[in-house]
């Protein structure tokens, strides 16, 4: 149970840590709707190479055999299609958020590309799975941790929820290693961004808390220490686009 005095970060803020979640969820009530678009004009369309990459990673089976994918935070499904599109007849995902209006989302999409029949939405919370132990052939989260308030109980629960021999996989914005590079994307982020989302979402506050969130996110060497200390083992990650994002892996042996 959470002490009255724990806090955590809300962007630049701190606040209870009881009350973030709320906060998260009404940032992502409010964007729900144009979220992808978003995606495509803050990354000039490179969030679908840096998910390519992810699912390269995560390299699903091709053939018949039964493999269960659980995507957290994922409520639009896109690291789901992607996997599906990838996959064998075998492949079904589990697209767990806490959103519902996210999930309605991937839903409507799901259906429009057919795959409600391989790719499942379930409202559910990433430090309190209601799943089995040991139910998952692999688990991933994009762009989506950031925003956990208990980040290491969402790390244990991920370690829970997979079968041994199975794999973690987190896509998540990382910190600038590029001289040069790092004052363009902090110019980038807070004076465009920001606007941006007002004029896409009607929206600026929801924008600001994001660029900020992605500030206080551990540096790539602090959160794999956090994932070993979790339980898995063979953790690396790789840095893509100058460090803008990291590709964090874990495997449960």
């Amino acid at each position: 149970m959470d002490r009255p005095d724990q806090t955590t970060h809300f962007g630049f803020r701190d606040v209870p840590l009881g009350e973030k979640q709320t906060l998260v969820n009404d940032v992502f009530h409010s964007v729900a709707s144009r979220y992808d678009l978003m995606n495509d004009l803050m990354s000039a369309g490179l969030h679908r190479v840096w998910k390519d990459i992810m699912i390269t990673a995560l390299d699903p089976p091709k053939g018949d055999r039964p493999f269960a994918l659980l995507d957290v935070a994922g409520g639009t499904g896109d690291i789901s299609f992607r996997a599906a599109k990838a996959a064998g007849a075998g492949f079904r995902a589990t697209v767990c958020d806490i959103n519902g209006d996210m999930l309605a989302v991937g839903r409507e999409r799901a259906a429009k590309r057919h795959l409600d029949d391989r790719v499942s939405f379930v409202e559910g919370n990433a430090e309190q799975l209601g799943f089995a132990d040991r139910s998952f052939d692999a688990y991933t989260i994009a762009f989506g941790i950031r925003n956990v308030p208990q980040i290491d109980l969402a790390l244990r629960e991920a370690y829970r929820v997979l079968k041994p021999g199975s794999r973690f996989l987190c896509l998540e914005f990382s910190t600038v290693d590029v001289p040069g590079l790092d004052r363009i994307y902090d110019l980038f982020s807070f004076k465009v961004i920001p606007p941006l989302g007002r004029a896409v979402t009607g929206d600026a506050e929801s924008y600001q808390y994001l660029v900020e969130s992605i500030r206080k996110f551990p540096r790539p060497s602090a959160f794999a220490e956090m994932i070993g200390a979790a339980g898995f083992a063979r953790v690396k990650w790789q840095s893509l686009s100058g460090g803008i994002v990291a590709l964090h892996s874990g495997w449960r042996l």
